[in-house]
């Protein structure tokens, strides 16, 4: 009997996850294709990425909706969850068209294998290891908290040697959360009831996890990797 309780964990378990990278990667999907259109469709990429103006506001929107989504998921229904993910996914692919125009196409696609690869490790790492990985969520957080302070002091700085370092200390950190998400949607979903919208909803929020460290660790890769024009 307890051998068919643990078979039945492990197959919600394995069912559940699913959902989460079946959504992760229609998000990068969409992200893709609109960068790539975006970059090579004549006059729609000056028009978003030769006006600042225009590119705050994406981020802006970015922002807010990773907000939406993390804050306020249990009062919004599963539908606009999806909704917002997706238009987030949308957007996002708007303003990573930039990668475009400063790095080659081959650079950019190679580096993407390369982050790929290093997130599938991580995740299987996060997904197997016994190890508890909370106390390390919350070293990664103020690292990340570190970061982006350093980002924000370089814009002034505009050191090329501490870009450097900030990249190598990003790249570290997102491989890290990887790690550390998977094993937290993990011991999340075994606490999951059996409701769809539940379930749609609990999908969404760990597929904007694990997409958010995926884009952000190519990111910091493609910063140390990619080839510029």
């Amino acid at each position: 009997m307890q051998e068919f309780s643990e078979t039945d964990v492990q197959d919600k378990t394995r069912a559940f996850f699913q959902k989460v990278f079946g959504w992760m990667f229609l998000g990068l999907i969409i992200s893709g294709a609109v960068a790539f259109a975006t970059y090579t469709l004549p006059g729609f990429s000056s028009l978003i990425l030769g006006n600042p103006f225009i590119l705050i506001v994406l981020v802006i929107l970015q922002l807010g909706l990773v907000l939406l989504l993390t804050w306020l998921l249990r009062r919004i229904s599963a539908t606009t969850a999806v909704v917002l993910f997706l238009v987030y996914s949308f957007i996002t692919g708007l303003t990573l068209s930039t990668v475009f125009i400063v790095y080659t196409l081959g650079s950019v696609v190679a580096v993407f294998f390369i982050a790929a690869a290093m997130f599938g490790v991580m995740a299987l790492i996060g997904f197997v290891t016994r190890l508890d990985l909370s106390k390390l969520g919350v070293i990664l957080f103020m690292g990340l908290v570190g970061i982006i302070l350093a980002l924000i002091v370089n814009i002034f700085l505009r050191s090329q040697a501490f870009d450097f370092i900030i990249s190598i200390i990003g790249v570290i950190i997102f491989t890290g959360l990887t790690a550390f998400d998977v094993q937290r949607i993990k011991k999340g979903s075994l606490k999951l009831s059996d409701d769809p919208k539940q379930q749609m909803k609990a999908s969404i929020s760990g597929a904007l996890s694990l997409y958010l460290d995926f884009i952000n660790l190519f990111l910091q890769l493609l910063r140390l990797f990619g080839k510029r024009r």
